[in-house]
């Protein structure tokens, strides 16, 4: 991108990680500067190592950063972990990467009261939230970033977003969603919202489909909408 501080100022939300996954995958692709960290794995209570570290670093529970994580200049990422509040270096913090060690990365927090402060991130051991999601005690050694060109609904709580895209392929599904996507940025006008009816779903690809999409425009008019989901057992206790 010509624009080095372009997303530093937008965010699209989604409301699965595999959703994330593919965004953040497409648009790391714009950037220049490449460099892949590999994450040291290890299953804690294994000591006849029967897990062997190729098993383990295909594992990504939520709330972990990848075995390989590729990172570029000037790409957008948000820290897992509260390393150091005081400084601005909390769970949610949404950093640019502005250059490589090989034992940490230089970064820049771009939001927020600390924006500006030039920061190095360490590698830390990291463990799962979930205790159970396996049977054996996972640990990985590794940056706690993850990409953030595009983030999970939940993940945005809490964040001031300046320009917010909110993509969904798939119907909204959990109490609240709806209202905590269009209420990260400012104004309405900031907000751009993505969301395919299931009509429009697999009609075919490439130029038949934007066929069938224009011909649709032409006949009637596209109208979009979207459910919102509300627990009334919540609002009622």
């Amino acid at each position: 991108m010509s624009d080095p501080n372009y997303m530093t100022s937008r965010a699209i939300l989604s409301t699965k990680n595999n959703n994330i996954d593919k965004i953040n995958t497409r648009m790391i692709e714009r950037f220049q500067g490449e460099d892949i960290y590999h994450s040291f794995d290890s299953a804690e209570d294994d000591p006849h190592g029967y897990y062997a570290p190729e098993f383990l670093n295909n594992l990504t529970p939520n709330g972990l950063p990848p075995h390989a994580l590729k990172l570029k200049i000037n790409c957008p990422i948000i820290l897992l972990r509260n390393i150091d509040p005081t400084n601005g270096l909390c769970n949610g913090t949404r950093l640019v990467v502005r250059g490589f060690q090989r034992n940490a990365i230089d970064a820049e927090i771009v939001l927020g009261q600390h924006a500006g402060r030039r920061v190095f991130l360490p590698r830390i051991p990291l463990c799962p939230s979930d205790d159970d999601i396996f049977p054996f005690k996972f640990k990985r050694k590794q940056f706690p970033i993850r990409l953030t060109f595009a983030m999970t609904i939940n993940k945005a709580q809490g964040q001031t977003i300046p320009i917010v895209g909110v993509y969904l392929p798939d119907p909204i599904f959990s109490h609240g969603h709806i209202y905590v996507a269009l209420s990260r940025a400012t104004t309405k006008r900031d907000i751009k919202i993505l969301a395919i009816n299931d009509a429009d779903k697999g009609k075919g690809k490439g130029k038949e489909q934007s066929k069938n999409l224009n011909k649709r425009k032409r006949s009637e008019p596209l109208l979009t909408t979207m459910k919102n989901i509300v627990y009334k057992e919540v609002l009622s206790k």
